[in-house]
């Protein structure tokens, strides 16, 4: 009888053990995961990060790519995120000022150009003339951002108002949701002129850089990294993206880096 109560209870402890190790090994499984919410230009750089990264550590890595706008609003209505890699600054602000995050948390990682780009070689133009951007477009359209949300749009826009061809040019225009589908657009000839990241032309066999647009023309092009968690292995990433290893691989993307930027 002593024996079997022995046994009895031996079970128990032991069941007991097994539960609380399996739920210590759900919660350290639960923990190594990222979720990771970029913007759509830096798409090739955040895969290219998260297999770099991967070799070094056992965690399950998704990544969500859009519109600077959209993933913003989706975070803010809730959606599960660890780190937003955003292309302007306009959308953190958002994301601040909802109590979704703070400033503490946000980091600038780099920076960017916008380029004038087209399918076929064509000769740089003179960009401060509405009639030189007219001639190109020959009653087409101009493959751009949505120039009220999108932040590459956003950019083009204001440079294109500096350099004073806006209001002939804003009648022109292929508004897209994010800069990777502008891209497309000029990729299979559907627009002659689109306005998009260095970077995304130089991910491109299809179309070539035209012109760039004067750096001086749009507020700095600057992609904020906010830390949306604080668990360990969104800390790790965040240290990894900032490190040199991390910024070698911005740059190799066209990127320049942006971590003396506050």
């Amino acid at each position: 009888m002593a024996i079997t109560r022995f046994i009895l209870a031996s079970q128990s402890r032991h069941i007991v053990l097994t539960a609380l190790f399996a739920l210590v090994s759900f919660s350290a499984t639960a923990s190594e995961r990222l979720r990771i919410y970029a913007a759509s230009s830096m798409t090739n750089v955040v895969n290219e990060l998260i297999t770099q990264y991967k070799q070094q550590h056992e965690v399950d890595m998704t990544a969500v790519y859009g519109g600077t706008s959209s993933l913003a609003r989706q975070i803010g209505y809730g959606a599960p995120a660890d780190i937003l890699i955003a292309a302007n600054q306009k959308w953190i602000d958002f994301l601040i000022n909802s109590d979704v995050t703070s400033s503490d948390a946000v980091t600038n990682i780099a920076t960017n150009q916008l380029v004038v780009i087209s399918k076929n070689a064509l000769k740089p133009f003179d960009i401060k003339q509405s009639s030189a951007w007219l001639e190109v477009l020959q009653g087409q359209r101009l493959a751009i951002g949505q120039p009220d949300a999108v932040p590459a749009g956003i950019y083009a826009k204001q440079s294109l108002e500096h350099l004073g061809v806006w209001p002939t040019l804003n009648g022109h225009l292929a508004p897209t949701n994010n800069v990777r589908v502008a891209l497309t657009l000029v990729e299979r000839g559907e627009t002659p002129l689109g306005i998009v990241y260095q970077t995304d032309a130089l991910q491109s066999d299809q179309v070539s850089t035209v012109v760039r647009l004067p750096p001086s023309s749009h507020s700095t092009i600057v992609y904020p990294m906010v830390k949306l968690t604080n668990n360990h292995t969104t800390t790790q990433f965040v240290h990894f993206v900032q490190s040199d290893a991390g910024q070698t691989i911005l740059s190799r993307f066209g990127f320049s880096a942006a971590t003396e930027l506050k």
